[in-house]
Parts: structure tokens; sequence; C-alpha cells
């Protein structure tokens, strides 16, 4: 294959795929924001939780 045909074939299939990709890969802003607030109250939790005394 003559290597501009090569490449014009990739640059479409790229361009394929970025169009392909693009609205699905982008979370909303509200999903992202409850979903980090709920790491951080999980983390608060697990750092706060009485754990066994240690021995001296």
């Amino acid at each position: 294959m003559h290597p501009d045909i090569h490449l014009a074939l990739h640059h479409a299939r790229a361009a394929e795929l970025r169009d392909e990709t693009e609205p699905r890969s982008t979370p909303r802003p509200d999903i992202r924001r409850r979903l980090g607030w709920t790491l951080i109250e999980v983390g608060l939790k697990l750092a706060t939780r009485p754990g066994p005394m240690p021995a001296h």
C-alpha cells in the first residue's frame, strides 16, 4: 500500500474513533462531585474508626 494512502486511512479511522468516544468519555460534573464527596466521606470514616489499641 502506498504510504500516503495508509496515512490517510489512519487519520480517517482515528477521527472515527474520536467521534465515537468523545460524547461518552466525559462524565457529568454532578456525578464527579458526588463521587468525590462519597470517597472523602468513606476515607474520613475509615480514618476515624476506632481500631484495636496497640500493645506496649
